[in-house]
């Protein structure tokens, strides 16, 4: 492909994610739009910018549904570009923060907040997620310390990660085993996925670490674009392949760790938006990971309205929605990139 041909290619590639980002836009209007209490997308879009007096619209549309959106956002787009970089540093299309058991270290994390309740001197609304988070990390450090001896692999981390995943479901297990009826509700609830929870100064954490986060990783953008040709080749380009995939992990983690904490475990937005990302704008990272960002965003916030939607008055665990919808989708991928090889 000669200069010309990439040029149009990468101008064909950011309009897509430009296009993306639009359709984003849309499902965000609508999922302030939409409710118990249905609203007009123009007088929302009023309320947002503050060309409205009536005070009830404005609760609705800024304390109640604006945090629980924003969220879905940003969570959406934590977990897109998670899984894309999992994907990448472990060579596996399957990879995603199940993969690794960073979302069974933060299940049980918040499993055990709920158990011992008011025995944490912490407020209960911080509680659960800052349990989960730790716990998240925690995993992530089983998994990269075992790397750190062994030598990163993809494959070691991969074992690693199966292995960590099995041991949290385990103790999960236990600690359900052992729940009164309240407190096991409670921990069904939370692992069921849900962003009812979210407010606007969670969001804004979520919103600084992936922030922070996100510029790091385009900073390794075409290492990580090399690790695709393989260990070998990358290390012949210059690139240090043990730190990058340790370095690449424990940032990701990070990354998937808050979001997890948050709203409980979503699955398949961090396996399905990296492979339309794929499909759509090709390996490059410096436009794979931002496409990955805006497509999780874009499913999770689909599914936010989904949510609302399925049974009218009533909001739907996300984490099922996500998974009724992401399981056809995912086949269909898989089906569409079998039947071109």
């Amino acid at each position: 492909m000669g200069i010309a041909g990439w040029r149009a290619a990468h101008a064909r590639h950011a309009g897509i994610v430009g296009l993306a980002a639009a359709v984003l836009a849309v499902s965000f209007a609508f999922d302030l739009a939409t409710g118990p209490a249905m609203l007009p997308v123009a007088a929302v879009l009023r309320t947002l910018v503050g060309f409205t007096h009536d005070p009830m619209l404005s609760a609705i549309v800024l304390s109640l549904r604006l945090p629980i959106a924003l969220m879905a956002v940003l969570v959406g787009a934590a977990l897109g570009v998670s899984g894309a970089v999992m994907q990448t540093i472990l060579a596996n299309p399957l990879a995603s923060s199940y993969t690794l058991g960073i979302s069974a270290g933060a299940g049980f994390g918040a499993a055990l907040a709920i158990l011992v309740g008011a025995a944490l001197p912490l407020p209960g609304a911080w509680a659960v997620p800052l349990a989960a988070f730790g716990f998240a990390g925690l995993a992530c450090a089983l998994v990269a310390g075992v790397g750190q001896v062994r030598g990163a692999t993809s494959e070691l981390l991969v074992l690693a990660g199966i292995a960590c995943l099995f041991l949290f479901q385990a103790l999960l297990s236990l600690l359900q085993f052992l729940a009164s009826p309240e407190a096991l509700q409670q921990i069904v609830f939370w692992l069921f996925g849900s962003l009812l929870r979210a407010s606007l100064a969670k969001a804004g954490i979520v919103a600084l670490v992936v922030a922070c986060v996100l510029p790091v990783l385009l900073a390794d953008a075409w290492r990580l674009t090399a690790l695709q040709l393989g260990d070998e080749r990358a290390r012949a380009l210059g690139v240090r392949v043990t730190r990058l995939r340790l370095r690449a992990f424990v940032t990701v983690s990070l990354l998937t760790g808050v979001a997890v904490a948050f709203v409980g475990t979503i699955g398949f937005v961090g396996l399905v938006a990296p492979h339309i990302a794929r499909l759509l704008v090709g390996e490059d990272q410096r436009i794979m990971l931002p496409a990955s960002a805006v497509f999780g965003a874009l499913l999770l916030s689909a599914a936010s309205v989904a949510s609302k939607l399925i049974m009218p008055g009533t909001v739907f665990p996300i984490g099922i929605v996500t998974a009724l919808l992401g399981v056809p989708f995912f086949a269909w991928l898989v089906l569409a990139r079998g039947g071109r090889r």
